[in-house]
């Protein structure tokens, strides 16, 4: 029976059939808004208003045909899909979407869930390596700057909700009551929670390479950059995983920065938890909301541009966010 339960809780929910179906709206919500913005309809022909565009789309990739390069290392080539994919599906695993998550919610599961969220880029980097192509290499080199220029604001502004909750858990952040307390600690937690909450979600925007920071896979550039030479079921397995990415991501900086309610003291032991969840993937549809905001409202900017303003201006906010509330926490101001 035990098997059966951890089955159906990698497989289906919150495993990969609940991620695929989050993705998949997710895009389709960003396709709108990003075609509204630009005064166009987006998605509407596939299903209900275009619902099932995202899906038809795979589907198209899965049919098509699946080529290798001759010069590509056939193994390296193959097996990148499949890493970034698996990454990104157990870093979905962590969120948890109710107040117990059962087999993976631990302490230091932030932790985890950050690198597990960092190990796709690595996977695009090496997916282009391997191609052998010189659009490839080039997209792979900028893959590779732009993480360096991300990964560390991002990290640093994941630690500073844990810091303020004084746990490494993200179920435990998420319980954390962050309105109670004297009005000048809820403001002044609520200042550092907007600081990172800006700086994690410009860092999400990156680790998603969507626009102004889609440098890697600029198509009038490099053409797709490190995907250039895939195809097929292959890209079609890239795809899944930027879109699922994009629920993972949106969804762990909806669950810690983002507040909530403690619901089974308001439904009960039984609808509390359903509610929790339902609260959740609210502020995850507001946070991908935010980043179409964003996408259409910037151009593409180059790859130096993204490093100096990384850490020009990213890494020193969120150290200096960091270290702010490192000091109200000594000093005992930042608890409830």
């Amino acid at each position: 029976m035990d098997v059966i339960k951890v089955a159906f809780f990698v497989l289906v929910f919150p495993g990969f059939l609940f991620q695929f179906m989050m993705a998949a709206v997710l895009e389709w919500m960003d396709r709108k808004l990003y075609a509204r913005m630009q005064n166009r309809v987006g998605p509407l022909y596939t299903g209900q208003g275009g619902f099932l565009q995202p899906v038809a789309d795979l589907v198209k990739l899965f049919a098509k045909e699946d080529l290798t390069p001759y010069a590509a290392d056939k193994l390296m080539f193959a097996l990148m899909p499949l890493v970034s994919l698996a990454a990104v599906c157990a870093s979905g695993l962590l969120v948890p979407l109710w107040v117990i998550q059962p087999y993976t919610s631990f302490p230091g599961d932030i932790i985890v869930d950050a690198y597990l969220l960092a190990i796709p880029s690595f996977a695009l980097f090496l997916a282009g390596w391997f191609s052998s192509s010189p659009f490839s290499l080039i997209g792979a080199s900028r893959v590779l700057t732009q993480m360096f220029a991300y990964e560390v604001p991002f990290f640093l502004a994941l630690l500073t909700p844990a810091v303020i909750a004084g746990s490494w858990q993200i179920a435990t952040i998420m319980a954390f009551p962050w309105w109670e307390g004297p009005w000048w600690s809820v403001l002044l937690r609520a200042i550092g929670q907007t600081m990172a909450l800006g700086v994690a979600i410009t860092c999400l925007q990156a680790k998603l390479e969507r626009v102004p920071f889609d440098i890697p896979e600029a198509e009038t550039e490099v053409v797709a950059g490190p995907l250039t030479e895939y195809s097929g079921k292959k890209y079609g397995i890239f795809r899944l995983q930027k879109n699922i990415l994009m629920y993972t991501g949106a969804a762990l900086v909806a669950a810690v920065f983002l507040p909530s309610f403690p619901m089974v003291k308001l439904f009960g032991e039984f609808a509390g938890p359903v509610f929790a969840g339902l609260w959740l993937l609210v502020k995850t549809l507001f946070v991908v909301g935010i980043l179409s905001v964003i996408r259409a409202s910037f151009g593409r900017i180059r790859i130096d541009q993204i490093v100096v303003f990384s850490w020009k201006y990213l890494a020193p906010l969120s150290l200096l966010q960091f270290l702010v509330v490192l000091v109200l926490k000594a000093q005992g101001v930042v608890h409830p």
